[in-house]
């Protein structure tokens, strides 16, 4: 059984690109009043845009 099988690697890869680009999403165009629940603080549009890249790469993914 390996660990990293390129399904798991794939994985990965999509949810760090996801993660930078929630992060540059914040820095960039961001929450201007602070409510917006997702684009107000770093980490969330991080953790968001982490989901958001792993689940785009599974869609793709052969089963």
């Amino acid at each position: 059984m390996k660990i990293l099988s390129k399904k798991r690697i794939a994985s990965f890869i999509g949810a760090l690109i996801g993660g930078i680009a929630g992060y540059l999403y914040y820095y960039f165009i961001g929450c201007s009043t602070g409510s917006c629940a997702i684009t107000s603080h770093p980490f969330n549009s991080i953790i968001y845009g982490a989901i958001m890249g792993y689940l785009l790469v599974s869609v793709f993914e052969k089963k």
